[in-house]
């Protein structure tokens, strides 16, 4: 079989550092694998909602601000977010990924599983971190977690903020972020008081997991490369079968196209043909 290239040209990790892969289709294949329903408007945001409507996410490369995923679960379809998530631009595909595949699991377990995250301890989003390495400081205001390199984290606000407030303002119960202080570096992910807690733990789970992920070199933020392990990709070698199919191919395109073309019209008019004269063109 032929050698096919990674997507991608360099190995990044920590996968903090990353930065976006600028498409949405990963994301967004564990719900459309269920049956969600995609929809999008004439400025290429997408909208994907579950058959019922209790489950809508929107992917929004040119929305009103700088958050690139929206999700938002309701328990009456009419009524307000039980629970909502957000992902900004600059965060790792993979990091989205994560997050929609637990929450297409979630959805065929019923709405007990994706509604309530009362059925597991906050402890759970914490200790993929924890057990990766990262410091854990508790404080009487919030729970924080940071990386060795101090340039991702997590906070948990022991206040239980206002519901209205958490919907529509920057206030968080959970904020994750990851990436050098800057525009395109830094990225932010925020969960509200309601997002069940495994749903988190499965997005910390793979923060953590120390594993190099692909990127284009412009994907990786500047800013971001000091910091980062990257690694550039090592074409693959081509088996015997790859190198005998360039030969032929470079043996079917050896002869001169001049050679081509005066055979083909040699053959086309006959030995004893006499060729069109072109006309005199009048002055």
């Amino acid at each position: 079989m032929p050698t096919t290239a990674p997507d991608g040209d360099l190995y990044v990790s920590p996968l903090y550092l990353a930065g976006c892969t600028f498409t949405g289709d990963p994301a967004l294949a564990p719900l459309l694998d269920h049956g969600f329903a995609l929809h999008d408007d004439e400025l290429a945001n997408v909208y994907v909602s579950s058959p019922q409507r209790h489950i809508r996410l929107g992917y929004l490369p040119e929305g009103a601000d700088k958050t690139l995923w929206k999700v938002a679960v309701h328990a009456d379809p009419f009524g307000p977010p039980h629970w909502m998530a957000t992902f900004d631009t600059p965060t790792p595909t993979e990091l989205v990924t994560a997050f929609t595949t637990a929450l297409a699991s979630s959805y065929t377990k019923g709405p007990d599983d994706y509604l309530s995250g009362t059925a597991h301890p906050v402890d759970q989003a914490l200790r993929p971190l924890t057990r990766a390495g990262w410091k854990r400081t508790d404080t009487w205001a919030a729970t924080l977690c940071t990386a060795p390199d101090q340039l991702a984290g997590l906070t948990y606000s022991r206040r239980l903020p206002d519901s209205g407030a958490e919907l529509h303002t920057d206030t968080h119960r959970w904020l994750l972020w990851g990436g050098q202080d800057g525009y395109s570096s830094r990225w932010y992910a925020s969960f509200t008081s309601r997002t069940p807690i495994h749903l988190i733990a499965a997005t910390t789970a793979r923060l953590a997991d120390p594993a190099p992920v692909l990127r284009y070199a412009p994907e990786v933020p500047s800013r971001n490369h000091g910091a980062a392990q990257i690694t550039p990709v090592t074409p693959p070698v081509p088996t015997p079968l790859d190198v005998r199919r360039a030969a032929a191919a470079r043996a079917r395109t050896s002869i001169p196209r001049a050679v081509v073309r005066a055979s083909a019209m040699a053959t086309a008019v006959g030995p004893g043909a006499t060729l069109p004269v072109r006309a005199p063109r009048r002055r």
